[in-house]
């Protein structure tokens, strides 16, 4: 597959990637770009998710890195998060290795598009703490019941958990949008690379193509993550939905009609 591709959709291929990181670290839902991207030049379902897991996996974790150095995240108070969240994406990566390439390909636009719809039109909570929630039995319940679904749902299709995370953690948490970014790239990071490893075993990567789009997601995602804390996300919406929804539509003609 990769002599197939053209000098000229490995560069499309690229400035996707880089657009998708910065996105990802802005708002979260980079995904959303580069998995129809990946199904677009004909990648079987199972290889574009594996393959999209490695590249996402540089972006997640630069964005990471970035927030915690900024101290917007502390490790070692959400450690029962990175456990629930480890645990739910080898479940989902399970779960999709089992299903169908038939199944996945009529799937996945069906799952981006209603991912663009639920980012654009749920309403957004209002976080307004700019500290860490009192420890209790009950926050660990939130980050358990938390942490294995949405890392589940990355570890099945990923598309828009960046986004997922955001909003439930200012909306269980009530932390600030930088707070909440930070703790979703830690976890989005956490169910890439764990979802990867699974996704390896399982021989479902295109290793050439997920690390060169991995290097232009980490430049995007280094560029994003100081906009966002600069300046929000606002400004990016239009432009990522706008993609995205185009994306999704040509994939749910190709697989459908």
């Amino acid at each position: 597959m990769i002599e197939m591709i053209e000098p000229g959709m490995w560069l499309l291929l690229g400035l996707v990637a880089l657009l998708a990181g910065f996105i990802d670290a802005v708002a979260g839902g980079g995904g959303m770009l580069t998995v129809p991207a990946l199904l677009s030049i004909g990648l079987p379902p199972h290889i574009a998710l594996g393959t999209n897991k490695l590249a996402a996996t540089f972006a997640s974790s630069t964005a990471a890195w970035t927030y915690y150095k900024k101290q917007l995240f502390s490790p070692s108070f959400w450690r029962q998060s990175f456990i629930a969240t480890l645990i739910g994406a080898i479940g989902g990566t399970l779960v999709v290795d089992m299903l169908s390439t038939e199944w996945l390909e009529k799937a996945l636009p069906l799952i981006i598009l209603a991912t663009v719809v639920y980012t654009v039109w749920h309403p957004h909570p209002k976080g307004d703490k700019h500290s860490l929630p009192e420890k209790s039995a009950r926050l660990t319940k939130k980050q358990w019941l938390q942490g294995t679904s949405l890392g589940f749902y990355d570890g099945v299709a990923g598309p828009g958990t960046g986004a997922f995370w955001t909003v439930s953690n200012m909306a269980l948490y009530r932390l600030d949008i930088l707070m909440a970014s930070g703790l979703a790239k830690a976890m989005n990071f956490t169910s890439n690379l764990t979802s990867l490893v699974t996704f390896a075993i399982l021989g479902h990567i295109n290793i050439v193509l997920g690390l060169t789009m991995g290097v232009c997601l980490m430049l995007g995602a280094y560029i994003g993550a100081h906009s966002a804390i600069r300046f929000g996300a606002r400004f990016i919406r239009p432009v990522f939905v706008t993609v995205v929804i185009i994306l999704a539509v040509k994939l749910a003609l190709q697989a459908w009609f």
